[in-house]
This record gives structure tokens, sequence and C-alpha cells, in this order.
């Protein structure tokens, strides 16, 4: 089983991320069941705007596109800004959108049989804000969400420290995480096991 974990933080590489601290405790309990997983800093690559997979030469998304048609899980880790998702993240969501169109060889949605989940982290409320918007796109792509298929770290209301400078609050945020990974490698067996069926006509 593969999974990949698409990090929406607005840091390049190489500065640390506190998204990417919280979704690597995700990525742990993954590898620790067995799956391959693949980690994604979307920001490196310069995605270009768009509703296609692919605008030509230069469009780093087709690379990521191939990802995820061979991954069985995907996992969006994104900062909150203003209550909302990244930037970077709203820019994979549009990427994205072209697979609601994209089939298989048996005529069903390309991301069916597969999950997903969201990891989310930032200084004041509004995780389960950005986790509804999330996961409500990946959703309507396809995509199954288990249940609990999320884990989150915030400060609270008004300024404060960010994940990586603060203890509190973590443990929970772990073990949030793994259990956000097993509830998405069983169900994602059992997709493997009991395929979603071609809607009907």
């Amino acid at each position: 089983m593969r999974a990949v974990v698409i990090n929406c933080t607005l840091k390049r590489s190489p500065e640390p991320t506190n998204t990417g601290a919280l979704a690597a405790v995700v990525e742990e309990e993954l590898r620790a069941r067995g799956v391959e997983v693949e980690h994604v800093r979307a920001v490196d690559l310069d995605i270009p705007p768009g509703v296609e997979t692919d605008l030509g030469p230069g469009d780093p998304w087709p690379a990521v596109h191939r990802s995820l048609l061979a991954s069985e899980i995907l996992v969006i880790a994104s900062p909150t800004w203003a209550a909302h998702p990244s930037s970077v993240a709203q820019r994979v969501i549009e990427r994205m959108d072209a697979m609601m169109s994209e089939t298989d060889d048996a005529g069903r949605p390309v991301l069916f049989d597969r999950v997903a989940g969201v990891v989310v982290t930032g200084n004041e409320d509004g995780a389960h804000h950005v986790i509804s918007e999330i996961t409500g796109a990946l959703n309507d792509f396809g995509y199954t969400i288990p249940a609990q298929a999320w884990t989150y770290w915030n400060r609270g209301p008004g300024p404060g420290p960010s994940y990586l400078d603060a203890e509190e609050g973590r443990d929970w945020s772990a073990s949030t995480g793994r259990a956000m990974a097993s509830n998405l490698v069983a169900v994602a067996s059992a997709l493997a096991a009991n395929p979603i069926p071609k809607p009907p006509s």
C-alpha cells in the first residue's frame, strides 16, 4: 500500500515546518503499518494555477498526479491562515479538480477506492473549518473519508508559539494522528477487498 502526503506549508525547503512536523507523526505510523510513504512539499514545486492535469512544459503537477494515482492514501497537511487552508493547499485542490472527470478502465471515477485525511496546524482556532473545506473537496473528487481521518494542533485564541515551539497539546495531536493513520489503512484495505461499484447511469 502507498500513501502520498502533500505538505502545503508556505515555507520552502529546507526551512523547518510545523505542519510537516505533525504530518511526520502520521507518516511514521503509516510506515509502521507497512505503508510506503511519499512526502511532497508543494511550495517547492511552484505549481501554476489552473484546473487541468497538464498545463504544458515546465508544469510539475503531472508528476504529483501520477503519485496520486499510484497511492491508495492521500494526506493533505495545511497550516491555518485566517481560518482557511493555506493558499498552497487551495492551489493543490484546484489542480486536483481535473480528476473529477477522469475515469478508470471500468468507467468509475479514477479516485474511487482511495482514502484521504487532513493534518492542520495553526496558532488560532479554525482547524475544524480547514478540515471541513479540504475533506469536502476531496470527497467531491472521489476519495472516501474515514471516521476521524484528521489531526490538528493549535495554540487556541490569540497569538502564541507554534507547534515546534510548544509542548502544549502535542501528545493529543500525536495520538490523534496515529489513530488517523490506523483508520486510513483500515478503510483503504476494506476498499481494496470490496471496491466501490461504478455509479448507476
